[in-house]
């Protein structure tokens, strides 16, 4: 016989709902992507771009900014997939709530590119996360925030470069995602809760937040990746 309180079992069905919400809008969203049907065919390899960098290619127009998309989502789902699978001691059920639906949102987000892109997606990137203690609470948290901030300016800094209007489109949707992760991140990392629209992300000036270039971005991103990308063939106007 259960002993399961009515607040417990609400707790938990609120839950799997919550999980199965977002699994079934990632397999919709993958379902009736925006295809790449209306450009040729583009195979990933290894080669050298315009600079005669090496890398896989991540391509041009925006065939290669989809990818560049598509390898930054890769990169998050990965880190927090393995925050999950081992989490930090004393990790509190908000900080696992939280964390989990970062994961479960990157991991739409990459199966999407994956399903869009179709022949034109870059392989599975191989990670390096060496560098972080997935054991310590602020190793953890800081390099969420790092990877929040950075896919933040990523979209911001790639949105001019989007010729279709349906990809500008999706990715005005994901980077207000992004943006909600960064701020959720940075609200429960460190004393200070006005953090999560600091003057480091948001000029004060204008009010707008940091946009960063493809190369900007990669360079930072590479520090976690094994797989060396190539994006000297991605659009810049």
């Amino acid at each position: 016989m259960s002993h399961t309180t009515k607040p417990e079992q609400e707790g938990v069905r609120n839950h799997h709902s919550r999980r199965n919400f977002l699994l079934y809008s990632g397999a919709t969203v993958a379902a009736t992507g925006l295809m790449l049907s209306g450009c040729e065919p583009y195979f990933p390899t290894p080669m050298p771009g315009n600079n005669g960098e090496g890398g896989i290619d991540l391509g041009s127009g925006d065939v290669g900014i989809l990818n560049y998309a598509y390898a930054l989502e890769q990169l998050e789902a990965a880190f927090y997939t393995k925050v999950i699978d081992r989490p930090f001691g004393g990790m509190t059920s908000k900080e696992r709530d939280l964390l989990e639906d970062l994961k479960e949102h990157e991991i739409i987000h990459r199966e999407f590119f994956k399903a869009a892109l179709g022949t034109n997606a870059i392989p599975g990137l191989e990670v390096d996360f060496s560098g972080i203690d997935f054991s310590d609470r602020m190793s953890v948290l800081g390099t969420a925030k790092a990877f929040e901030d950075l896919g933040v300016s990523a979209y911001n800094g790639a949105g001019r470069l989007i010729k279709d209007v349906n990809y500008l489109l999706l990715a005005g949707k994901i980077v207000s995602v992004e943006a909600r992760h960064a701020a959720a991140i940075r609200s429960i990392f460190g004393d200070d809760a006005t953090a999560f629209a600091g003057d480091d992300i948001v000029d004060p000036l204008t009010g707008l937040d940091v946009a960063k270039s493809p190369q900007t971005v990669l360079a930072t991103a590479s520090k976690f990746l094994k797989t060396k990308l190539n994006g000297s063939n991605l659009p810049t106007m």
